[in-house]
């Protein structure tokens, strides 16, 4: 997995959305497959499909409490004149069926329990005197309290149709039907499947694991306490988050300071757990950049064909962006700007596809829709630029959040849509319809 060492140009123009993103998708494979345990495998995708061994159910069985019994002996059955049936035992879930229903016979049936043969129906035992030979009764007494209610008589006070609460074999599906295809997620609906058909383990993409590095001298740990010219340390804590929601085993690395070689160390340690890392701040054109120092011409030596390519790009927020991959595996890096918006906008944008990429998937960017806007003005939009704005969408309208500077995290902790306005847009009046991605 690599892609181009860096080009001179890289820094001299100023790149789409587009051509960066295809970039960095470009350079991406999917991880190869891995045959896990069902519980392990929870949030990866399926390379193959699988197909169903076994009916489910796998035999006709009682979805209620009650009797099973044969339809011509309850016809007719009332509370005024009821049909008395000879209880000849009882059906238990995972008992095997020795009993046999004949004329005028009935046998105690559990939920889940195999209909045993000659039965043709179940009656809910709130629907018969439970055998105690009084009016209808709400359940039945513990076998271990009440033995004897698997013998002696029971009167039915109402009539059942031919399999009346009977699950029948194959209802849920048959044998040798598709269970799941390849490509599906598998979350808990989809794991409960595989272990009723009986499948322990199953071949998929393993989920990504994701390195994230937040850089700064400024940089706090959330809980400590704060000098003067310090902040907190928020973007690893929203790109690991971020990560996680993707579908990726997350990691974060502490926020390292603005120092070239304590970087390239670091980001030296976790190549080793990573599938993908991602860095946020020192991408501009400050002199204290420091991922752009240490990064800028990795691999170019050691590693031909590695190393991080920085670039401008036509968006707000998020206009400086780098790419590349780095070590002997080639592992693909995304650094990001620093601003906590710029940040997380660039994430979605790149980093989310990236990880969905690793999945093997092949839908792997956030919905869209088109919505109308209500703002109290126009929004405004630097030409040449294709920006990006928090937006709270509902009901087919959208209306911003907070302003458009790339600093506002609690503007952006209300917004669950991202407003798009395109390169060729100056201004977007209230009542336009306009793009919008989804975000929840």
């Amino acid at each position: 997995m690599s892609t181009a060492a860096p080009h001179s140009t890289g820094q001299d123009r100023l790149w789409s959305v587009d051509e960066h993103l295809e970039d960095v998708l470009t350079a991406i494979r999917p991880l190869e497959p891995i045959e896990l345990h069902l519980l392990d495998a929870q949030g990866c995708v399926l390379v193959e499909d699988v197909t169903v061994p076994v009916s489910l159910p796998p035999f006709d069985n009682s979805s209620m409490d009650g009797y099973a019994v044969r339809v011509a002996d309850v016809a007719g059955a009332s509370e005024e004149f009821p049909a008395a049936l000879e209880v000849v035992g009882d059906v238990a879930a995972g008992q095997p069926g020795l009993l046999q229903v004949g004329p005028g016979q009935a046998a105690r049936i559990m939920t889940g329990a195999p209909l045993p043969p000659g039965a043709e129906a179940v009656v809910p035992v709130e629907w018969t005197d439970g055998g105690l030979g009084e009016g209808p009764v709400d359940g039945m007494r513990a076998r271990s309290l009440a033995p004897e209610g698997a013998t002696g008589h029971v009167r039915v006070h109402r009539p059942a149709e031919a399999r009346a609460h009977v699950r029948a074999q194959g209802s849920d599906v048959r044998a040798g039907d598709r269970a799941l295809e390849a490509g599906t997620v598998l979350g808990p609906p989809q794991i409960a499947l595989l272990a009723a058909i009986g499948r322990g383990t199953v071949r998929v993409r393993p989920r990504p694991r994701v390195v994230v590095l937040s850089t700064g001298s400024e940089l706090v740990q959330p809980g400590e306490q704060l000098s003067d010219g310090q902040i907190y340390d928020s973007n690893s804590f929203a790109l690991t988050a971020a990560a996680r929601d993707a579908g990726a085993i997350a990691y974060r690395v502490g926020a390292v300071a603005d120092d070239a070689d304590t970087l390239r160390s670091t980001v030296d340690d976790q190549l080793v757990r990573a599938d993908l890392m991602v860095t946020t701040g020192g991408v501009s054109v400050g002199a204290y950049d420091v991922v752009k120092e240490a990064l800028a011409h990795a691999g170019d030596e050691d590693e031909p064909g590695s190393g991080v390519e920085f670039r401008k790009l036509a968006m707000q927020p998020g206009k400086p962006q780098g790419f590349g991959t780095l070590g002997p595996d080639h592992i693909p890096l995304l650094a990001l700007p620093g601003n906590p918006v710029s940040s997380y906008v660039s994430f979605e944008l790149f980093v989310r596809p990236a990880i969905r990429t690793l999945m093997g998937l092949t839908d792997v960017h956030r919905p869209t829709t088109r919505a109308t806007l209500t703002a109290d003005r126009p929004l405004t939009s630097p030409r040449g630029r294709r920006q990006f704005l928090r937006g709270s969408y509902a009901d087919g309208t959208v209306r911003p959040v907070g302003g458009a500077g790339s600093h506002l995290v609690a503007a952006l902790a209300h917004a669950d849509a991202l407003i798009v306005v395109p390169e060729d847009v100056e201004s977007v009046e209230p009542g336009a319809e306009v793009e919008v991605v989804l975000l929840g």
